[in-house]
């Protein structure tokens, strides 16, 4: 994912045109087939993934609770707040991610306040009871 892709995510759009080369040179771009489980709730947390192509489903507990597509973003919760998977990820067709492993991560968060201001909101939203 480059800079011009970051740019085009709804959540990163009005970053700085600095902190959108920093975060696409952070990370690695994974393809996954469909049936692909990416996060197991309940497991230690290594990584933050952003949604390139592609679908999901994500459960808690075996119950869906969302799906996730193109733009969406997961694994902050356990990286920033639990250390562990809150949530279960499944590619529900084949998928292209944007991965970014946990030191990198931790590493733009630092460097980029309004990369982990965006993180922290959408977190906020679902650390909420449902």
């Amino acid at each position: 994912m480059d800079a011009n892709q970051i740019s085009t995510l709804p959540a990163f759009a009005d970053l700085t045109e600095e902190d959108q080369t920093r975060i696409a040179e952070a990370g690695d771009v994974v393809d996954v087939p469909a049936g692909v489980v990416l996060t197991a709730e309940g497991e230690f947390g290594y990584s933050f993934f952003i949604v390139e192509e592609g679908t999901a489903e994500v459960t808690e507990r075996g119950e869906p609770v969302a799906e996730l597509g193109a733009g969406d973003f997961f694994g902050e919760i356990g990286l920033l707040v639990t250390g562990r998977r809150t949530a279960s990820v499944t590619a529900t067709s084949p998928m292209r991610l944007f991965a970014l492993f946990e030191q990198d991560f931790r590493r733009l968060c630092a460097e980029c306040p309004a990369f982990e201001r965006r993180v922290r909101e959408a977190m906020a939203g679902r650390l909420r009871p449902r």
